[in-house]
């Protein structure tokens, strides 16, 4: 008979309400960008006027799908592996299987400035992270040397289980 999944073993969160501060600055070029196109009492001519509402309203879309991208931060482990979801709509995404993670460690610190910032990222000497706040984190070391960061509260509590999970039940001894 087949083994019926369990569900999450262990969820987390982090939120960065600072976040919201830059989501704003990104309302505030989309309603420059609207402002412009409505207004249009542009006197430089057609081209530029279309360069700055385009510009504008880039710059603020791209302010908040960035910026609310990563407000938040949802780790789950589950019997499976592990899933680290981003934002209100849970992208980007990614998950790792158990059996592809090597070890778990608990980092008491980890900044946005060891990161170059907020967000997803990746540094050739670090492997890859998700920086959503400063504090605590959850790093996986997989087979292959690869590195993955989530900053994450009660992260500690993430790697006991984690480890838990990892830990292989030692052969049988030859009779």
């Amino acid at each position: 008979m087949r083994d019926l999944p369990t569900g999450p073993v262990w969820t987390g969160r982090a939120t960065n309400r600072a976040q919201w501060l830059l989501a704003a600055a990104g309302m505030a070029f989309l309603a420059l960008g609207v402002g412009l196109a409505v207004e249009s009492a542009w006197s430089g001519g057609l081209v530029p006027l279309v360069m700055a509402v385009v510009g504008c309203v880039a710059a603020g879309l791209l302010i908040i799908y960035g910026t609310l991208a990563f407000v938040h931060v949802a780790v789950t482990v589950d019997d499976d592996g592990l899933e680290v979801r981003c934002g209100h709509i849970g992208v980007p995404r990614r998950r790792f299987r158990l059996a592809d993670i090597a070890s778990a460690e608990f980092v008491p610190r980890v900044t946005p400035r060891q990161w170059g910032g907020w967000g997803y990222r990746w540094r050739p000497e670090k492997g890859t992270a998700v920086v959503v706040r400063r504090g605590e984190a959850v790093v996986l070391r997989f087979g292959d040397g690869r590195l993955f960061t989530v900053t994450v509260d009660d992260a500690e509590t993430a790697v006991r289980v984690i480890r838990s999970r990892l830990a292989h039940p030692a052969p049988p001894s030859p009779v």
